[in-house]
């Protein structure tokens, strides 16, 4: 496949909008009217909630690379946790991982690290990149399913039920924490797996790009952060291959699997 290259991408003001309103409506966590463990509480379950179960086992390594299998209502709900996590709509996410696979650190690569730190970690999404034409072929697998089709449809309006929900149980405290703090921090987790792990770390795999294992984007996005290792597995639903690489959602995934809710669990033969 080959991608024309723009030497300046056209803008994408209702992203600039949304990721500056965001950034703006985080800091309102540091009124003391606005804090309480309660909120910090939900905040964190609720990471774990969008972040872990949504991208990582949802988003990720079910939808996107088709890692293991699972019953449709179990699906269904990962999905709906990784809509959830705010990072926009299923088919979106979905093909711009799988262009960055076809096309690792190079033209056609949404996030090419190539192009420095600050355009893989947050501006590319601010501009349409050239792959973007291409998702519908991307993401042919899943187009038709009427469950992704809703949740990437009404991704928006999910989070501000959620919103209104957490504001209604626990007032602006778990307002503010609960949908602009957790939004915020779990964005910028699953956004450095496209930038730090493409620039600090260690290579086990001569994979022929950039990727590299960073422990601690690990810890931040529930083992995530073995980039390298995806990169030269892709197919694998197990990320952290030494026993030092702790992988959260892989212990999540082996959980499910003793409890008969995963099967077909694809992993490396030889770690």
């Amino acid at each position: 496949m080959t991608i024309a290259v723009s030497n300046s991408p056209s803008p994408r003001w209702n992203v600039i909008f949304f990721t500056v309103v965001l950034h703006l409506a985080a800091l309102l966590a540091f009124l003391p009217s606005n804090f309480n463990w309660a909120a910090v509480g939900v905040a964190v379950f609720l990471h774990w909630i969008t972040i872990s179960l949504g991208i990582s086992l949802g988003f990720h390594r079910l939808a996107s690379h088709r890692s293991f299998q699972t019953p449709k209502f179990l699906e269904y709900f990962l999905i709906l946790c990784g809509t959830l996590a705010g990072q926009g709509g299923v088919f979106g996410w979905v093909g711009y991982h799988r262009a960055h696979h076809l096309h690792t650190d190079k033209n056609g690569d949404p996030h090419n690290s190539n192009q420095g730190f600050w355009w893989s970690h947050i501006n590319w999404l601010m501009h349409d990149v050239p792959i973007k034409s291409q998702l519908p072929s991307l993401t042919k697998d899943i187009a038709n399913d009427r469950f992704y089709q809703f949740c990437h449809k009404y991704y928006i309006l999910l989070q501000v039920a959620l919103a209104v929900l957490l504001y209604l149980l626990g007032g602006l405290p778990f307002l503010v924490w609960g949908i602009f703090v957790r939004l915020f921090v779990g964005f910028h987790c699953t956004l450095f797996v496209n930038s730090a792990c493409h620039t600090f770390g260690y290579q086990t795999y001569d994979t022929g790009d950039r990727s590299k294992n960073c422990w601690w984007v690990a810890l931040l996005t529930y083992g995530e952060g073995w980039h390298n290792n995806h990169h030269a597995f892709q197919y694998s639903a197990r990320h952290g291959l030494q026993w030092w690489e702790i992988d959260l959602t892989w212990m999540a995934i082996q959980v499910l699997e003793a409890f008969k809710l995963v099967t077909k669990v694809r992993v490396p033969q030889k770690p």
